[in-house]
């Protein structure tokens, strides 16, 4: 799986995308990443990638053109997506993920500014995707939560890929009794009985009760 991130701001990813598990697919080649500055596909000396929208509106928006140009260089004739973030997208969850990872390549775009000419959405991007209902300064934290989930997908990312194919539940460790003291009186927290039991039936069935489905 090929990753290209298309940002106005690479120095963003250099600390996340070469820490943990995500360095060490890089370097075993399950997975690669290239951080694209969108800059490089402009024509003017002042490499201008926005400008202000039609109809007025606060701020700036991103424009067409590079972000055109960008992709078409990045896109090579193999299986590839193209993905643009935004809070009007589609919400990502683990479904989209895992049909995400049978792509050889993400192109993904990292909107700025007041958003990304509509042009992109509508004939660049293959889908919109969402990653809350919320606003960001842009699409690069959208972008790692895509990478990181998407990755997990794939195999080999994760030693025990069984991990990957569920979503978490609720976990205890030792010990099996913690006391705290709370509004001057002693709580005692202690672990449910039935992760004690040794009964795998009930402790699957508890998991189930007590996380999201996978």
């Amino acid at each position: 799986m090929k990753f290209d991130i298309i940002t106005i701001f690479p120095n963003i990813f250099d600390g996340f995308l070469t820490e943990s598990l995500l360095a060490r697919a890089q370097k075993l080649g399950i997975i690669k990443i290239g951080i694209h500055n969108l800059r490089k596909w402009t024509t003017d000396r002042h490499q201008k990638v926005d400008d202000k929208p039609f109809g007025g509106g606060v701020g700036m928006v991103m424009k067409v053109e590079p972000i055109f140009k960008a992709v078409r260089s990045l896109r090579p004739d193999k299986k590839t997506r193209v993905i643009l973030f935004s809070p009007r997208g589609k919400k990502l969850d683990q479904k989209t993920a895992k049909r995400l990872s049978k792509y050889q390549q993400l192109i993904l775009i990292c909107g700025r500014y007041e958003g990304v000419d509509e042009r992109v959405a509508e004939y660049i991007a293959n889908e919109v995707i969402s990653i809350g209902d919320y606003v960001l300064n842009g699409g690069e934290v959208a972008t790692i939560v895509v990478i990181e989930a998407v990755s997990r997908m794939i195999p080999g990312f994760i030693a025990k890929q069984e991990s990957a194919l569920k979503f978490d539940h609720a976990q205890y460790t030792r010990p099996e009794i913690v006391e705290i003291k709370k509004g001057g009186k002693i709580k005692r927290l202690k672990v449910p009985a039935v992760l004690l039991s040794g009964d795998h039936a009930k402790i699957e069935k508890w998991r189930k009760k007590h996380g999201a489905l996978t």
